[in-house]
């Protein structure tokens, strides 16, 4: 079983376009949506629920009021605010712990909060794992571990799980790339897409996991492509695919339908499904057939 996370440095740059084509294109695959901040991979391929779990990923200390003697020890030491006259309030309480540490009298515990959902879905593309994070809930990588600890378990008869990862550098790109064969970064010619490309580059590196990059709306700035182009291979990084700006891609997008499946021969769906191609013959991605 194979993985590959398809990510970007920064938000907009259509990995999640790309992502939905690439859930046609391929084959005896999985499709895990872990960009559960925003999962617009679910709106856009709208598979089916067939199970839903409740997720606990973060925590709420909660008073005992018979066994609290008012002493607002509690109250004095946090540091959210989120004590008042001996009374918690559950939005402003960050679960550190310190009002359960203070507390002389142990009357203060900390509860498991349902943050969000977890998914197992289904069409045809393929089996689904995605999620829902509740608003203003934070344990956003503990979440996406759980989302691909789902699609491992839907990999038995399956040869490959394609990832769909959210953008930046920080805790959920971590979670959703550790441990995958390949990368897929998408950036576009912009600086904002140059300089977030070459930070994301540095966290695959650090990672050990392969990278490749397509270039997306490469001819709206064809200088700054030619920027890209020129780093990454003076970096060893192969571009696996250039994308020409093309209102199909939106208007696909607009309509809820991946861009390869719309029917219409565009020079953008023509560059994503050769991207396709590339990779999934790329040495990282070949493996045997599943045991049965």
């Amino acid at each position: 079983m194979k993985q590959i996370a398809i990510i970007s440095g920064k938000g907009g740059t259509g990995k999640t376009a790309i992502a939905a084509s690439f859930a046609v294109l391929a084959t005896d695959k999985i499709i895990a949506d872990c960009d559960v901040d925003a999962s617009n991979l679910y709106l856009l391929l709208n598979p089916a629920i067939k199970a839903k779990s409740e997720f606990r990923g973060s925590k709420t200390a909660v008073i005992d009021a018979k066994r609290c003697t008012e002493c607002c020890i509690c109250e004095e030491n946090c540091r959210f605010d989120a004590i008042c006259e001996c009374v918690i309030d559950p939005i402003l309480c960050e679960g550190c712990g310190v009002c359960v540490i203070s507390c002389p009298e142990d009357a203060i515990c900390l509860e498991d909060n349902v943050s969000g959902y977890t998914y197992i879905s289904d069409r045809e593309y393929g089996p689904m794992s995605h999620a829902e994070l509740k608003i203003a809930e934070e344990a956003t990588g503990k979440l996406i571990t759980a989302v691909r600890n789902n699609s491992i378990e839907l990999t038995r008869h399956h040869n490959l799980i394609l990832i769909d990862g959210p953008p930046g550098i920080g805790c959920p790109v971590i979670a959703s790339l550790s441990g995958v064969d390949m990368a897929l970064i998408v950036t576009e010619p912009s600086q904002s897409g140059v300089h977030d490309l070459k930070r994301i580059l540095g966290v695959v590196a650090h990672f050990g996991v392969k990278p490749v990059v397509c270039i997306n709306k490469y001819d709206i700035n064809e200088e700054v492509t030619e920027e890209i182009e020129a780093f990454c291979r003076e970096g060893g990084v192969e571009i696996a695919g250039k994308i020409p700006f093309n209102v199909s891609i939106t208007k696909a997008m607009v309509a809820g339908v991946p861009v390869v499946e719309t029917g219409l021969k565009t020079d953008a769906g023509g560059a994503i499904e050769r991207m396709w191609v590339r990779i999934n013959q790329s040495n990282c991605l070949t493996t045997k057939s599943p045991d049965v």
